[in-house]
């Protein structure tokens, strides 16, 4: 079996521009701290991430979040469809879900691949174009999204990097607790700066008025693409829009590492005109977030459906019926 270390994972996608960042050996890192298995493959010049979650009696379900070159399963190769087999058998994997790292929908008649009905990443998400010069970005912008940047500005928020995860952790408490979502250990965010901190990809930023925080963030940069995944704010000071002056500093900074894109990662699961249509008046799941996103002109788009390679029908079967309670 070719399985290869994290610094051989790191080596082997150095090279490609386009590597998502749960691809990195970064977060198989991270995933591995906190409960996932987390084993890499190289096979004929491809290769997979595989994270591995332990379930009752020895049994585990595999995932392999955005892996290299999944965009059409028909070309991985049957050496590379082989080691996955072997791996997954050995951990004894009852399915392996792949959510690849695409827009366009991908073929399930291949390698006993079939359309999952789960997703573990946001499907859909708002894509900001970083092309163009700064005040091109900002005219890309809905009108009011770039008056509050302004305004922040005018109003005395500055924005700095910041290693202060203790404080970030507070702010994201603050913030699940207000908009009803779970919230990571204080190690966990402090385990995700030290790994992609240390190899440039990652910016823990920080908005403040007179030395007092308002919001923070952590983006992350690879290749071309930047994405924004945690972000918190205290529910002091917010008429002068801090998170909207946060926002836009992450945009230059995702710029000044050389990213075409910046993702703000995650809307509700609908197409443009549902969104359009009612999120001023939903506030359930992500219609929040999707006010405050929709300001910064980003495309919306939807990921490929996941794909499942079923090992164990009957436990898969059990873990279809499991997802469909808890839906």
């Amino acid at each position: 079996m070719t399985l290869v270390t994290f610094s051989e994972w790191q080596q082997f996608t150095a090279a490609w521009p386009d590597l998502h960042f749960l691809q990195t050996a970064e977060w198989g890192q991270l995933k591995a701290a906190f409960g996932w298995d987390a084993q890499r493959i190289i096979c004929d010049g491809q290769g997979i991430q595989i994270l591995f979650r332990r379930l009752p009696l020895g049994f585990t379900i595999a995932y392999a979040p955005k892996p290299l070159g999944f965009e059409n399963p028909a070309e991985i190769s049957p050496q590379l469809r082989d080691e996955i087999d072997k791996l997954c058998r050995k951990k004894r994997a009852i399915v392996l879900k792949i959510e690849p790292d695409t827009w366009q929908d991908v073929s399930a008649d291949t390698w006993g691949l079939r359309i999952s009905p789960h997703h573990i990443q946001p499907p859909r998400t708002s894509v900001i174009s970083l092309v163009g010069s700064d005040d091109e970005i900002l005219a890309r912008m809905k009108q009011k999204c770039r008056y509050n940047v302004r305004l922040a500005e005018k109003k005395g928020i500055t924005v700095g990097a910041s290693d202060d995860l203790t404080g970030f952790h507070q702010l994201m408490q603050v913030t699940g607790g207000r908009d009803g979502f779970g919230v990571h250990s204080l190690e966990y965010y402090q385990k995700a700066y030290h790994l992609f901190h240390s190899s440039g990809r990652m910016e823990l930023l920080l908005a403040e008025f007179e030395g007092k925080p308002l919001a923070a963030l952590m983006v992350f940069a690879v290749g071309r693409r930047s994405w924004y995944l945690y972000g918190a704010s205290n529910d002091v000071e917010r008429n002068r829009m801090p998170t909207y002056l946060l926002q836009w500093h992450a945009i230059q900074w995702a710029r000044s590492k050389g990213c075409l894109e910046y993702d703000l990662w995650g809307v509700p699961d609908q197409d443009e005109n549902a969104l359009e249509a009612q999120f001023e008046n939903r506030h359930d799941g992500l219609w929040g977030v999707y006010r405050f996103k929709r300001g910064f002109g980003g495309q919306i788009l939807r990921s490929a459906a996941a794909l499942d390679r079923v090992y164990n029908p009957w436990l898969y079967r059990l873990y279809l019926w499991r997802m469909a309670k808890s839906e």
